[in-house]
């Protein structure tokens, strides 16, 4: 019986959103091993980065991003889908599951946030973020000439020696506009579909302290700790995975 089980209920497709100044490149590790356990997996890669950097444009916004990720589930004609974010990627995620749901309530299987922006429907990226924040990342937009926001050192993420050298060849400007843009969705649609957080505690990112006690005190969110800094995908890619997959809704 079990046999059968597993042979009607395949492994869901998983899309895979990176987070700011990164590209599909940042999943580079897991993709393998999802792909060995049977998972059809699809790494975006979010309009002005990773390799689409050339197409950078002071017009890109959120829902560009969240265009960049619906468009990839339609195109490929994904169904009972589980949306992983990263980052400033659980702003997209948390867009896009609310556009696909809004289409077909079998859209979406779960969604996970790693490390991850839980907005609030009217917040944006930058709206979590102290005052000190804001204003030196506005600065560093409007010198770029780009409205884009410069990488920062990966050091910051928890990275250091080759993976910390790995991100600083392949990190570019991210889109301001996607930092002070309000992401408007609808939160109960959103909330119908079960949600996870994994935190990464070792040592856990500041700017997304708020997040991590938000995510504690919402009903219906589960939240699981990994202990690596801010990109466990690269510091740690079989514990990931096997995190991951732990973490999945049968």
């Amino acid at each position: 019986m079990n046999t059968n089980s597993r042979a009607t209920n395949p492994p869901p497709p998983i899309v895979l959103v990176h987070g700011a100044w990164a590209g599909a490149w940042a999943w580079q590790r897991v993709l393998a091993p999802l792909r060995a356990a049977g998972h059809a997996v699809f790494a975006v890669t979010l309009s002005g980065c990773g390799e689409r950097r050339h197409g950078l444009r002071r017009d890109i916004t959120l829902q560009t991003h969240i265009a960049d990720v619906t468009g990839l589930v339609e195109a490929e004609e994904l169904r009972d889908v589980v949306l992983v974010g990263h980052s400033y990627g659980g702003l997209v995620v948390t867009g896009a599951a609310s556009a696909l749901l809004g289409r077909d309530s079998g859209a979406v299987r779960q969604i996970v946030y790693v490390d991850a922006m839980v907005p609030l429907p009217g917040e944006s990226w930058g709206s979590r973020h102290d005052d000190a924040t804001r204003a030196a990342r506005t600065a560093a937009a409007r010198a770029s000439g780009l409205n884009a926001l410069p990488p920062p050192d990966p050091s910051g993420f928890g990275l250091s020696g080759a993976d910390r050298d790995w991100l600083m060849r392949r990190q570019g400007p991210h889109p301001f506009n996607a930092y002070q843009e309000p992401l408007f969705f609808d939160a109960d649609r959103v909330a119908a579909v079960p949600r996870t957080f994994i935190d990464c505690v070792s040592p856990a990112y500041p700017t997304i302290a708020s997040i991590r006690q938000r995510v504690r005190q919402t009903p219906g969110f589960s939240v699981v700790e990994m202990a690596t800094g801010h990109y466990p995908q690269i510091q740690d890619p079989v514990g990931f995975v096997q995190l991951l997959r732990s973490v999945f809704v049968r």
